[in-house]
């Protein structure tokens, strides 16, 4: 169940970041992804269940409410805001709402620091409605809230991670999550490529069980792009590993006409070319994979970009001696943390005449100004062809960070809230989250 069809008009959402690299709005889209739309399999959208589908219904709603905190306090509430379209149309069809969310990784039972009380006080103020905070996820408590629930209440059950059962799939504790509700709607992107008891594990007692509108769009773009994105179409593949990325390297290479290879990997790639890397970040056993890679690129007849010129410093640091020098000039004792402006140019280029471009990774260590210039370009790059009607996909991860913090995350087509689940579905891989869902009607 690869290919996934979202029939749904999505409500433009506001788009998560990212943790940081380490050695959206809704712009319109392109006419490929409408077509990608007769194309793909359907799984039930939660938009398409009418008022009578869902007046009265207690609705469990898994949500990505795993934000940033500085103690109680919430410093970036972009994935909380990113999940609102959804139940704010389950709350407008006379729904009873139950949302459920894990936060940060608790290791024995509940842990004050990881409520998720902040997250239903935020829930209250962008709803404009009390948002109650259930004292758990299952058990008796929670069941007589559901029991008192009047249609239109939001309710948001304590931290799913609170049980080490949730993480194990645990069938007892699944059948316990799903009792008090009539019905499951998954709209955690981020968490989907996990099989636990609040993504995967409810669906075996609650139906329907549908997608919600995050989750549908992020399908719809992810996997429509990769699938069936209109042609020429490029990817562009940074971070710090080849081994975080061989996979998606690999898939997206045999998709698309253009890989650009940034970050990091850049240098068990220069390797393999035989170059000197001074003291760049290299994965050697990964030199081998990267010229297969290379010997792949050239024998498909795909182009596969080298930065050829690279920022260089003299130690991993933001006030280090920098200078900027050819790919095959690195000097010992010297790490390359940036493309050069020659590499940026090259680039931009190569991206002008794109129809899609997917990217997943930065540039280079962009948390610092001094490598900053070469992923702000591929910014602005995306930008300028996205007005001109591309397809842009921020897949995930840093790139998600650096597009948010140039401040230009509404000038692309769509930004993805997942880093695990983007890389996996741009891998191919199956989303156990989205794989439980039921399938939507095809008319006769």
């Amino acid at each position: 169940k690869k290919n996934m069809k979202f029939t749904a008009a999505v409500t433009a959402l506001l788009l998560a970041s990212a943790s940081a690299f380490s050695p959206v709005a809704f712009a319109p889209r392109s006419a490929s992804l409408a077509r990608v739309q007769t194309e793909l399999e359907a799984k039930l959208n939660v938009a398409d269940l009418s008022e009578s589908d869902l007046k009265g219904k207690k609705v469990l709603v898994r949500c990505d409410l795993n934000v940033p905190l500085d103690g109680s306090t919430i410093t970036d509430d972009t994935r909380i805001r990113a999940s609102m379209p959804t139940i704010e149309l389950l709350v407008s069809k006379g729904a009873q709402v139950f949302a459920c969310s894990h936060l940060g990784r608790p290791k024995d039972g509940p842990e004050d620091k990881f409520s998720l009380a902040p997250c239903a006080a935020r829930m209250s103020e962008l709803l404009g409605k009390e948002v109650k905070l259930a004292p758990d996820c299952i058990g008796d408590a929670v069941a007589a809230m559901a029991e008192g629930a009047s249609n239109g209440d939001v309710v948001l059950l304590e931290n799913t991670r609170f049980y080490k059962e949730e993480t194990k799939n645990d069938a007892e504790f699944g059948k316990k999550f799903a009792a008090p509700y009539d019905m499951f709607v998954n709209d955690a992107f981020g968490t989907a490529h996990r099989a636990h008891a609040s993504t995967e594990g409810v669906t075996k007692h609650l139906s329907p069980s549908v997608a919600g509108l995050l989750l549908a769009k992020e399908l719809e773009y992810l996997d429509g792009a990769v699938n069936n994105g209109e042609k020429p179409m490029a990817a562009i593949v940074g971070g710090s590993k080849v081994s975080s990325k061989i996979t998606v390297l690999e898939t997206l290479l045999d998709k698309c006409d253009t890989v650009v290879i940034g970050g990091g990997m850049v240098f068990t790639f220069l390797k393999a070319k035989g170059l000197n890397v001074g003291s760049s970040l290299v994965e050697d056993d990964f030199v081998e994979t990267a010229k297969k890679v290379m010997a792949k690129a050239e024998a498909s007849g795909k182009t596969l970009i080298l930065p050829s010129d690279i920022v260089v410093a003299d130690a991993f640091a933001a006030d280090a001696n920098t200078q900027i020098v050819k790919q095959d000039a690195i000097p010992d004792g010297w790490m390359g943390l940036d493309n050069g402006p020659e590499a940026t140019k090259e680039i931009a280029d190569a991206l002008s005449t794109c129809k899609t471009v997917i990217w997943n990774g930065p540039m280079g260590v962009f948390e610092m100004d001094a490598f900053a210039k070469g992923t702000f370009a591929i910014v602005d790059a995306l930008e300028e062809i996205t007005s001109r009607g591309a397809c842009t996909i921020i897949g995930g991860g840093d790139s998600v960070a650096a597009v948010e913090k140039s401040g230009k995350a509404d000038k692309m087509s769509h930004i993805s809230t997942g880093g695990g689940a983007s890389l996996e579905l741009l891998e191919g891989k199956v989303l156990p989250g989205v794989d439980a869902l039921a399938e939507a009607k095809v008319p006769a």
